[in-house]
This record gives C-alpha cells, sequence and structure tokens, in this order.
C-alpha cells in the first residue's frame, strides 16, 4: 500500500467484494457477464487496493461484511449497493432496482440475514479468487 492517503474515486464506479466468498464471487461473475458497458470496475477486499479503498470510505477491511457501491465519491452499502448497480445493466437486470422503493429496513435485513450466512449457505474459498485474465481493465487490483 502507499505512503498517501487513498481518496474516493469521483470518476468511476467501484463494487468491493469479499474474495473468498462463493456466493459474492458469484455476483462478479454476473456483472462480467451482463455489465457489458463496463459500468463498474471491481476490487476484492483482501487486495492492497481494496482495503485502502474501504479505509477511504472510513471502513474497516477486517469487518467487513457487505457488498461496497463506490460512486462519484458516495458509498454505497448492502441492497442499495446492489440495487444501484442494477441500474446500469441492461434489460431484464435492471428491472430489478425497482426494489429500491422498497423499505430500507426491509431489504436490509434481508441483505444482512444472507450475508450473516453466505459462507455456511454457499460457502467459501480457501483463499481469494484470482480475476480472470479475459477481462483487461474489468479488476483495479489483480
Amino acid at each position: 500500500m502507499s505512503d498517501t492517503a487513498e481518496t474516493l474515486p469521483s470518476h468511476e464506479r467501484i463494487v468491493l467484494y469479499d474474495g473468498v466468498c462463493k456466493l459474492c464471487n458469484g455476483w462478479v461473475n454476473f456483472l462480467l457477464r451482463y455489465d457489458k458497458r463496463r459500468t463498474v470496475r471491481l476490487a476484492a477486499v483482501q487486495t492492497e487496493k481494496g482495503k485502502s479503498l474501504l479505509k477511504a470510505a472510513g471502513m474497516s477491511p477486517d469487518e467487513i461484511n457487505t457488498i461496497v457501491l463506490l460512486e462519484r465519491g458516495q458509498v454505497y452499502l448492502r441492497a442499495d449497493a446492489i440495487f444501484r448497480v442494477m441500474l446500469g445493466l441492461p434489460w431484464p437486470w435492471r428491472a430489478l432496482s425497482v426494489l429500491r422503493f422498497c423499505p430500507k429496513f426491509i431489504s436490509d435485513r434481508c441483505y444482512n440475514l444472507i450475508a450473516q450466512n453466505r459462507y455456511r449457505l454457499f460457502g467459501r474459498f480457501n483463499e481469494r479468487q484470482k480475476p480472470p485474465a479475459d477481462y483487461p481493465g474489468r479488476f483495479i487490483d489483480r
């Protein structure tokens, strides 16, 4: 990690995800497949860049339990992050962003229930999954 303080990017959208979580890696693969316009870049929270961006967002890399979207200097967590990413995807996936109008306490409760049990329900890898080489520029930190 560099000695300079990381700042939140204002010009791009970045999804930070748990690189050992099988569900989270499934989300990343979904984005690689359907985000044809490349509206988001990706970084695992276990990478140096991922840790640096989390710290810049005021979050501890050791206690992360959510997908994080960094967009135009703003931080979006949990269901909010997913729904905002879905807005940038093509039809029919964009239609799922309508769920953002669900009351926040309900969507976050559902998200947290899955997030807290993600390893038990979906499994985990022994180490962070390396990004596929056939997606140049999509991952911030390989």
